[in-house]
């Protein structure tokens, strides 16, 4: 048995714990500190890092986590990453024999061309590690690659079973949702979604995870075929209806938003 757990770090960053009563496996640690108070806390220690891609609010605190616990860092590669010390590719597999999960590594550029996602279908419900790639109501900023390779890596992720957990990297569900309103104007789940997510953060809880069904009905970037969405951009001058094109009509306009 396992639990996942959201460490608060930096501005708006989630470091995800995967523990038990004895050990713990973090997600993107931007920062140290409040890995380690979370570990001390709980009375775990550290077994493995997971990196989706190499910005610094993701593997900031990777060297001093290292510096306590010598443990693997899993990830892709990259001469800007110095950290990774077990290269990952998409296809191959990562298994975490102390939570009984095996995680299926997904290439997904078009943030950065280096990011991947870690999808264990054999949790229940299964469960996707997909840092900024894919957000609540939203996606990461085209840095890297084309709009059409992010587009891409939306769909492959999309086309993941609609009961997955969608563990992202932000607290950006709710300026996000402002956006996917303006996009469609009259679908009741967005209107839904806002409110729940407005209850969740005035508790002081986290609004992710979220589920692919979720992601489906509410996220803009997702839906991108969807007649109002279509519309909306047509009106501000949109003439290629092409999911890929509205896709990148969308990720510009939200650039500047």
């Amino acid at each position: 048995m396992f639990k996942i757990t959201a460490i608060p770090a930096l501005q708006d960053n989630y470091i995800w714990a995967i523990h038990n009563d004895e050990q713990a496996v973090v997600v993107d640690p931007g920062d140290a500190l409040p890995v380690l108070k979370f570990l001390e806390e709980q009375g775990l220690t550290l077994a493995a890092i997971l990196c989706t891609h190499r910005h610094h609010d993701h593997i900031g605190g990777i060297a001093q986590l290292r510096a306590v616990y010598n443990v693997p860092v899993y990830g892709r590669r990259h001469e800007k990453n110095p950290h990774i010390s077990h290269d990952l590719r998409d296809g191959v597999q990562l298994n975490l024999d102390a939570f009984g999960l095996q995680f299926d590594i997904i290439e997904v550029p078009g943030h950065l061309d280096d990011h991947i996602a870690y999808f264990a279908a054999n949790a229940l419900p299964e469960i996707l590690f997909c840092g900024d790639v894919l957000f609540g109501a939203g996606c990461g900023r085209n840095f890297e690659g084309t709009p059409e390779q992010l587009h891409h890596s939306l769909q492959r992720l999309s086309g993941l079973p609609e009961t997955t957990r969608v563990y992202c990297s932000h607290e950006y569900t709710a300026s996000n949702l402002r956006f996917a309103l303006l996009c469609e104007p009259n679908n009741p789940a967005v209107a839904q979604r806002i409110a729940a997510t407005a209850r969740l953060r005035a508790s002081g809880l986290p609004s992710v995870p979220s589920t692919i069904a979720l992601e489906k009905a509410t996220n803009p970037f997702l839906r991108c075929g969807e007649p109002a969405i279509i519309h909306c951009l047509q009106q501000r001058g949109l003439n290629d209806a092409r999911p890929a094109a509205v896709f990148a009509t969308l990720r510009e306009w939200r650039d500047n938003f």
